[in-house]
């Protein structure tokens, strides 16, 4: 004779999950956060290229002309609609392959192949862009509202190294942003022992917050670390690791919404050793920093965001969560991508 065996809740189940005010993901009203985003390594757009790019709910181009500078615009001509990555970039401008319109770096149509004058119309949408650490940057909106953060030494003495890291994954480039006021996040699933009582002494602005800690890294090396997130798509670190100085961004770029790709961007000080010892030094940082992040993208891959039941522990989490209630959002390049 079988026994069969019925587990039940003790306690009955609850009918609605506990949730906290909303926050609006990327798109999600067809706005975006104004955010500095990266789009590409400086390294994938050699002088005279062109390359093609998912952001935001669109396509964008990246040119290089003969001047070097990057410009970053919409990808689509305005004549009938093809896609500029498959044009030529001739001089300082930018070539459709249909009908060779030429459009300059401000987006201007300059030139028809039948020699038409161009319409004043002939526009791209011109992004606020720059080149920096390694990156092609663009900001979502017409006044950037805050720059890209400083190390705390000056760029002539560090050594950097940027890299692409993995592929895109499901989540908003602010979701992996929430990581870093979660101090339950850092200790849980990082193992990271803090000396101290959870950092009180934060510093927000309307566009990042930071803060510094100090620690136990998992292989008992001592750790200071000041960390931060920039708009809604930038973190930063830097730290004194056993006595060996490093800095590190991650900056999420959004190929598209609800995805983010992830970046790696690592300095050290030319002056703490050969130049040898300084690459040796960057591996070992990059090796760590993976580490870390594929802790966070492991959970990344398939979780179901939403602010629900918090507890004393997560205040700083929660002052994060109106930070993003609150972040301007916008969609200018809407008409054009």
């Amino acid at each position: 004779m079988s026994t069969t065996i019925m587990n039940r809740p003790t306690a009955g189940n609850p009918t609605s999950r506990a949730q906290g005010e909303k926050i609006l993901l990327e798109g999600e009203d067809g706005l975006f956060t104004q955010s500095w985003f990266p789009i590409c390594l400086s390294s994938d757009v050699p002088v005279g290229t062109v390359k093609g790019y998912g952001f935001l709910d669109g396509r964008i181009i990246v040119f290089r002309g003969e001047d070097g500078i990057a410009n970053v615009t919409s990808a689509f001509c305005p004549h009938l609609g093809a896609d500029l990555r498959s044009g030529d970039v001739v001089g300082n401008t930018v070539r459709c392959a249909f009908h060779h319109w030429n459009y300059d770096g401000q987006g201007r149509c300059v030139a028809t192949k039948i020699g038409d004058t161009p319409p004043p119309s002939a526009r791209l949408y011109k992004f606020v862009s720059q080149e920096r650490y390694g990156i092609i940057w663009a900001f979502n909106g017409d006044d950037p509202h805050y720059d890209l953060p400083d190390f705390p030494y000056p760029e002539e003495e560090l050594v950097f190294r940027t890299v692409v890291n993995g592929e895109p994954n499901d989540v908003d480039p602010w979701i992996q942003c929430a990581n870093t006021p979660d101090m339950q996040h850092i200790k849980a699933l990082h193992n990271i022992t803090f000396t101290q009582d959870d950092p009180e002494d934060i510093a927000w602005t309307d566009h990042s917050m930071v803060y510094s800690f100090s620690g136990i890294h998992t292989d008992g090396s001592p750790v200071d670390n000041v960390v931060g997130i920039y708009g809604t798509s930038l973190y930063y670190q830097t730290t004194d690791y056993a006595g060996r100085w490093f800095g590190f961004l991650n900056p999420m770029g959004m190929p598209r919404a609800g995805s983010s790709q992830n970046y790696m961007v690592l300095a050290a000080r030319r002056d703490m050793g050969t130049p040898e010892e300084v690459e040796r030094f960057l591996d070992f940082v990059e090796e760590l920093e993976r580490g870390v992040v594929s802790e966070d993208l492991m959970v990344m891959s398939s979780i179901k965001f939403r602010p629900g039941t918090l507890t004393r522990s997560d205040k700083t989490l929660a002052r994060f969560f109106d930070y993003m209630r609150a972040y301007p959002r916008a969609h200018p390049s809407r008409d054009f991508i």
